[in-house]
């Protein structure tokens, strides 16, 4: 059939560009419908695909689908977290008032993490300056019904943790947004890299002064249930002063 199809091409060839045609050759090529690639295209365009084609088209269109899920699930962290294994910590809250604990990835970035804990500023304050302080932060595992859905609820994304300070239980702790308040006191400490001091009064006259310390953290992931951030201060051979651990359990 292939030789049929190849001589008949080479025939309508031939025909065309034959100078020596009779009238009757004349007449019929006249009537034959010419070939057109602009109109075959058209037709072959609007003649619906094949089955391999359609099932190629979908497979390509799930490779992609595959990979652009890939992608965002690998940038998932940076876009919610950012945090690598050295952040800016800092420690803040009014004489009056409750401590704060944020993490950044850096001066100028979000925090990743900010939780304000029950436990008075000024206790903790003393606490510090008689050596060594642990603070862990412990929250509950979800329950068995979220655990057969799926939870990819993130340790640093959890809302609630009990508190303990040097072993002793210091209340409860609560996961904040940065407001304007919390933001203030991040921009006014910006350019510090590591040290502690007062910060004057806000605008409210209940604010008060705002005591703070900052310093860059050590972050070492344990494991999905386990964190630790460790403050690494330069004037004692990197003997941490402040550690702070994240606990699911």
């Amino acid at each position: 059939m292939k030789t049929a199809m190849a001589k008949s091409s080479q025939d309508k060839k031939h025909f065309h560009w034959s100078n020596k045609v009779s009238n009757e050759d004349q007449e019929e090529e006249e009537e034959a419908p010419s070939f057109n690639p602009c109109h075959q295209k058209e037709k072959d365009l609007n003649e619906s695909p094949s089955p391999l084609t359609r099932k190629k088209f979908q497979t390509l269109t799930i490779a992609r689908f595959r990979t652009v899920l890939t992608s965002l699930s690998k940038n998932r962290p940076n876009l919610l977290h950012g945090l690598g294994p050295k952040v800016v910590g800092t420690l803040f809250g009014s004489r009056r008032g409750h401590v704060h604990f944020a993490f950044q990835k850096n001066p100028t970035s979000q925090p990743a993490f900010l939780i304000e804990l029950q436990t008075p500023i000024s206790g903790l304050v003393k606490e510090m300056a008689s050596g060594l302080v642990r603070i862990a932060l412990e929250c509950d595992k979800d329950d068995e019904k979220i655990k057969k859905v799926g939870n990819s609820r993130r340790l640093l994304e959890e809302g609630v943790w009990r508190t303990f300070c040097n072993g002793k239980k210091c209340g409860f702790a609560t996961k904040r947004e940065c407001g304007e308040k919390e933001w203030r006191v991040l921009k006014a400490v910006e350019p510090i890299s590591m040290g502690a001091g007062v910060l004057p009064a806000g605008d409210e006259e209940d604010e008060g002064e705002m005591m703070y310390m900052r310093a860059k953290f050590e972050r070492v992931v344990g494991s999905r249930d386990s964190e630790a951030f460790y403050m690494m201060n330069p004037d004692s051979n990197g003997t941490p002063e402040l550690s702070v651990y994240l606990l699911r359990v």
